[in-house]
């Protein structure tokens, strides 16, 4: 498969980005089978954009929304669109998407969803990208159990991609799919043939602190019970509040960025994964905290603090690793495509290009990257005993796919 990264800055003059982009591939042939996947901007009026896009390339188009992006070439990117072609002879690809997603009828979308786009192809789907949307609303279905379910009635192919993201507003965020955008909802997209995708991702967290519980009443995103505790017990016994007054609901999500919780689940077969939650509210009223993701009964729960060095170095040793896998085959692995938290670009301070930085002039030749700065990201991780790979739904993670 070959790829390439364009990018404009311009959001006004649409048509004229379009030409920018594709005076960029000029050089680049296509072959028989193609798709892309576009990040923008959220003041961007995508469905014009797609119009003009269609009109120069006749290709499937996925993307959303985005806080900034990440490029290579072209580093940190807090403006303007970007957008990856992906081509090959012996591959296929199959977009889709569903609107109108909630906790009521979730599963039987997403069933219908997957099976609608993997009808399009000649051959069992390798690999699903995907991206969606926060949860909002109470009505708003998780994103950790949308995920379940296109792992379930994929049958647990690898799954990578992440939620989309906007300024901080979080109310501008949508999710595209050819000429649709789209605020509540799910795209994918579906690759079949000679592909063998690879997935790394990394946390940051080395300093874990005493704070460590076993969740003992949870339900969703929202933790009531650390232990014999409530959870505002526990954080207080821990003297892990900040200055409230106690009273009411409290949004928390900024003075936590730094200390990120870890998650420890356990399965009956052995294995044991650990992922990322951000803490989002503390609820004094019924004296639970709410995350950005769900957190099962049982899992153990511990707080971590991180410092701004260390998210530059997880970078640079994450993509060690990745150029190892590139170089072991050259002709297959070109394509890379990035999904990092926004919650990380918060911690990095001023410091906004430090993960675009730890990781400059390290891809070989050839090797393009797309990135997004996201509101939650979708990477399998690999289990502590029998090696197999979940596909996960993260917080604070900085995650790549290298196919």
């Amino acid at each position: 498969m070959e790829s390439i990264v364009a990018y404009t800055e311009e959001i006004d003059d649409l048509r004229g980005a379009v030409e920018e982009i594709s005076e960029q591939l000029k050089d680049f042939r296509f072959q028989k089978n193609s798709m892309a996947i576009v990040f923008a901007e959220e003041e961007t009026d995508y469905p014009e954009f797609y119009r003009f896009l269609s009109e120069k390339f006749s290709v499937p188009v996925i993307g959303c929304t985005v806080m900034a992006s990440l490029l290579e070439p072209g580093g940190f990117k807090g403006i303007g669109i970007s957008v990856m072609f992906l081509t090959a002879d012996d591959c296929e690809f199959s977009i889709g998407f569903s609107s109108g997603i909630k906790t009521e009828n979730y599963e039987e979308k997403m069933e219908t969803l997957y099976r609608d786009t993997a009808s399009k192809l000649s051959d069992k789907p390798k690999l699903m990208l995907t991206f969606g949307s926060i949860v909002n609303e109470e009505s708003d279905v998780d994103a950790d159990y949308v995920l379940k379910k296109l792992d379930e009635v994929s049958d647990h192919i690898p799954i990578c991609g992440a939620l989309s993201s906007d300024g901080f507003s979080f109310t501008n965020y949508r999710i595209f799919c050819n000429d649709q955008s789209i605020r509540n909802g799910q795209a994918i997209a579906l690759i079949s043939g000679n592909i063998v995708p690879k997935a790394l991702s990394v946390a940051t967290l080395t300093s874990k602190s005493d704070f460590s519980y076993v969740v003992t009443e949870a339900s969703r995103n929202h933790v009531y019970k650390l232990g014999d505790e409530t959870f505002i017990e526990a954080m207080r016994k821990g003297d892990l509040l900040k200055d409230y007054d106690g009273t009411g609901r409290q949004m928390v999500l900024g003075d936590y960025i730094l200390s990120p919780f870890v998650v420890t689940v356990k399965y009956p077969n052995g294995d044991t994964i650990e992922f990322v939650r951000n803490l989002s509210f503390l609820n004094y009223d019924n004296c639970s905290g709410s995350f950005l993701g769900t957190i099962p009964e049982g899992a153990v729960i511990s707080i971590c603090i991180l410092n701004r060095e260390d998210v530059q170095k997880s970078v640079k040793n994450l993509f060690e690793k990745l150029v190892e896998i590139i170089r072991s085959e050259p002709d297959r692995y070109k394509t890379v495509l990035c999904c990092t938290c926004c919650a990380r670009f918060l911690a990095l301070g001023s410091e906004v290009q430090g993960e675009a930085k730890a990781f400059r002039g390290m891809l070989p030749p050839g090797v393009s990257l797309i990135g997004i700065y996201s509101y939650g990201e979708f990477c399998p991780v690999q289990g502590s005993k029998t090696n197999t790979k979940y596909n996960m739904f993260h917080n604070f993670t900085f995650s790549l796919l290298v196919f």
